[in-house]
């Protein structure tokens, strides 16, 4: 079982269980009207059930070895819950939840919150992975597993169900040596993040009908809105403990999907990535593929690689361009080395060593 007095923390919160000196605290979220998001599941509603629930209620998932229920307090305000529950111990597993009060969120409370539980708990003598499950159209709980080094398993079609209707669900894990990884790169134009489902549409519109990415992209061809939806929440994502995957790009002033920029063939053995990347026609000639291209291959050199390279088509000049201008130096040409539409096309090589940019 969990030690029942378990307290983590962090830089800014107290994770520690709830008690009857918590009353005055959690009559105010109950009188906020926010208990079903700040506190855990099973909490009041009102005030007169609160002795009880501190007394017993919230309690009994710790009383029956399955789990506990922790407050996130922060300088003696109560700004959320997290949660430990399907707790199987001979399995060494357990899913993680949490909820965060509305006037606290946007502060990082809930992704603090988990790192500080993951950190504590994944070690010999008690956890070996720990699961988060996340409504797939929820971008904000989704960034919170991604901000806390989750990795992302794969969707559960309609295994979810609010009071709209069923949901997909994002599965994320976290085993015990797992190293976190932000998921986020930014610039002063830029934002590049994860694939979200919402991004389908936009992505759609970019490749289905643009002669110049259906040109040098073979994978274009028949795109379809159900393709765009497993690309945004499966494919775009790295499996297991690569850096890999694809950044959609997008402005920081808001508006549609700028485009993607992806990680992929790591050889870690060697020190050698490759990177690729596609704007979507209205963000074109804005300097947005050299842009995250820089980001992209500075962070991939931070990582630990030493050598950073991308192939780009004979016949595509914009992109060898591109290249160019985010500081990749022309090695040679590989014959055939690319597939396009209507066959394979020789590629120039371009690489960037680390020491080469800033």
């Amino acid at each position: 079982m969990f030690d029942e007095q378990l307290t983590i923390n962090t830089e800014r919160l107290v994770l520690r269980p709830f008690g009857p000196q918590d009353a005055v605290m959690v009559r105010t979220v109950i009188n906020e009207g926010a208990y079903s998001t700040a506190l855990p599941p099973g909490a009041p509603g009102h005030p007169a059930g609160i002795p009880q629930w501190l007394s017993q209620g919230v309690h009994e998932l710790w009383r029956s070895g399955q789990g506990i229920h922790l407050a996130m307090e922060t300088s003696g305000a109560l700004v959320g819950a997290i949660s430990l529950f399907k707790t199987q111990w001979g399995a060494a597993t357990s899913e993680v939840g949490y909820g965060v009060h509305p006037a606290y969120r946007g502060r990082g409370y809930a992704t603090e919150a988990v790192r500080g539980l993951t950190g504590r708990l994944l070690r010999p003598d008690a956890l070996r992975r720990i699961e988060l499950r996340a409504n797939a159209d929820n971008v904000a709980s989704i960034r919170v597993a991604e901000k806390a080094g989750f990795t992302r398993e794969g969707l559960l079609r309609g295994a979810g169900f609010e009071d709209d209707g069923p949901h997909d669900l994002v599965v994320f894990g976290m085993l015990r040596g797992d190293t976190s990884v932000e998921r986020r790169l930014e610039s002063d134009r830029l934002i590049l993040r994860p694939f979200v489902k919402r991004d389908a549409f936009d992505l759609l519109a970019a490749v289905r009908d643009d002669a110049e990415i259906g040109r040098w992209m073979p994978w274009a061809e028949g795109f379809t809105l159900e393709r765009a939806l497993d690309w945004c929440t499966r494919v775009a994502h790295p499996a297991g403990a690569a850096i890999g995957g694809n950044f959609a790009i997008e402005p920081r002033e808001g508006g549609r999907l700028a485009g993607a920029i992806g990680i992929q063939r790591e050889d870690h053995e060697r020190g050698d990535v490759e990177v690729g990347y596609w704007i979507s026609p209205w963000a074109r000639r804005q300097g947005y593929a050299a842009e995250a291209t820089r980001i992209v291959t500075a962070h991939l050199l931070d990582a630990g690689f030493h050598r950073v390279h991308l192939l780009v088509a004979t016949g595509n000049h914009a992109s060898q361009a591109v290249a160019r201008r985010a500081g990749f130096i022309e090695e040679g040409i590989l014959r055939k080395a690319l597939p396009v539409h209507g066959g394979r096309a020789d590629a120039v090589l371009f690489s960037v060593l680390k020491g080469e940019i800033k």
